[in-house]
């Protein structure tokens, strides 16, 4: 039987250390206000910041061509091929994130989706937050409902209700490395 490493360290327990520089009342000899330093650790993050529009977007690219498949060929109403598609792209998109851990829109945007170890997620993981983000598009799910006056733009609608349930994150393609490297490195620590 085969030893393989698996790495035990979670991104989710991962901890970072944040310096604030907080401004005192005071000034120094030469007019400088001073700071306070403080110190904190915080849950580490690698998601995508402000990818929401990018993933928004993505996911029409991942179902253009399945409405498109079921307008043109299957001659269906666009209606009729938009509710067709939506069932595809979850399962289509479940699969593709489970091999390659990105789908064909998110490729286009280059994110990737990992699970809580850095790795690409599991096919029942991954098919659950897919079936999840149909939510994120529904305000009633969310923490915060903005008053009437509010654009979904102005108050960044969250996408990240699947993620958070599953504890999986969309990242950039080129911080992979880093955060795989990060990992294995807090594993180095704990095993020491």
């Amino acid at each position: 039987m085969k030893n393989y490493s698996v790495s035990s360290m979670k991104i989710s327990e991962t901890k970072e250390k944040k310096i604030i520089h907080r401004p005192t009342r005071y000034f120094d000899e030469q007019g400088n206000r001073i700071y306070n330093s403080f110190e904190y650790d915080l849950s580490y993050n690698p998601s995508y910041k402000g990818s929401e529009r990018k993933r928004f977007f993505a996911k029409l690219i991942d179902i253009l061509p399945f409405f498109l498949i079921f307008l043109i060929i299957g001659k269906e109403i666009a209606i009729v091929s938009f509710i067709y598609s939506v069932p595809c792209v979850i399962i289509f998109g479940a699969i593709s994130e489970t091999c390659w851990g990105t789908t064909l829109g998110k490729k286009v945007f280059k994110m990737k989706v990992i699970d809580d170890f850095g790795n690409h997620p599991g096919f029942l993981k991954s098919l659950s937050r897919n079936f999840l983000c149909l939510i994120n598009f529904f305000p009633v799910f969310t923490d915060y409902i903005p008053p009437a006056h509010h654009t979904w733009e102005a108050e960044g609608t969250s996408m990240h209700l699947n993620n958070t349930i599953y504890k999986t994150y969309i990242v950039q393609e080129n911080r992979i490395k880093e955060i795989k490297a990060m990992l294995q490195q807090k594993n180095i620590k704990t095993t020491h």
